[in-house]
């Protein structure tokens, strides 16, 4: 695909499913939402972040309903997905590197550590033990957990909790599908790469200079950034009928590096 050309979402039917989202008001989690919604789903889309959450709900065509949402908050979490069953499909995006930047390991706060793993890996927890009851009922389900490259590598944001997060996240994910694969569930992660999606990621595109933003998009096989239509794509197969026998896996969507 030619750098000037943006992926096109693909097609498929989610009527009568309920999806839920997290870290649902921008960038990725938006385009994810947008994915579902065009597909005909009843999307929940939860962020903490309530009036980007709200605008975001007023423009996306479809069925999606926003609701703020703490993914840290436990009893907040269980509060909602009682509110919202059946929930068919759950996506945690919810994450990031929470503002921080890089530190050299002996000046790394407690505090700064434990924000990014709480949203990120406790947060995926808080969400997946939530839903797990409901789709072990019904012996159906599909989980997808947004991890990232650098789970699967060490991360360029330099962010120690981050990376580990996100490695963590991986590690969920291959220990619970076997948990609940025998229910009909399944359980996978999308690893993206670089995507522009946040003030963070916006603000680590800049400190690499022009010279640095090119020589990253020459590393990349198809020669250009991601999109969030590129990882909702990824995220709709995994939560489609077509991927009934994949589970535990890592689906890195990083055009190639």
């Amino acid at each position: 695909m030619p750098a000037t050309m943006r992926p096109e979402t693909m097609k498929f039917d989610f009527g009568g499913q309920t999806v839920l989202v997290t870290g649902a008001a921008r960038g990725i989690g938006r385009g994810i939402v947008e994915g579902f919604a065009a597909a005909g789903a009843r999307v929940v889309a939860t962020d903490v972040l309530a009036e980007p959450l709200e605008q975001m709900a007023r423009e996306v065509a479809g069925s999606v309903e926003p609701k703020r949402l703490d993914v840290t908050d436990s009893a907040a979490v269980d509060a909602l997905v009682r509110a919202v069953q059946p929930v068919d499909v759950l996506v945690h995006v919810a994450g990031g590197v929470m503002g921080q930047s890089r530190k050299p390991l002996e000046a790394i706060t407690d505090a700064e550590w434990d924000a990014i793993m709480d949203v990120n890996l406790r947060g995926a927890f808080h969400a997946c033990r939530a839903v797990a009851p409901g789709m072990k009922q019904r012996r159906a389900g599909r989980i997808v957990i947004i991890s990232s490259r650098s789970g699967l590598g060490v991360s360029l944001t330099g962010i120690h909790a981050y990376g580990t997060a996100k490695t963590a996240q991986i590690g969920f994910v291959r220990q619970i599908s076997d948990e609940l694969g025998p229910f009909g569930i399944t359980v996978n992660a999308v690893a993206p790469g670089f995507l522009r999606t946040s003030p963070d990621y916006e603000r680590q595109w800049a400190s690499y200079g022009e010279a640095g933003q090119q020589a990253m998009v020459n590393r990349i096989p198809m020669r250009r950034l991601g999109e969030p239509a590129d990882i909702a794509n990824a995220v709709l197969f995994l939560a489609s009928p077509g991927s009934s026998w994949i589970t535990g896996q890592v689906l890195a969507v990083t055009g190639g590096t």
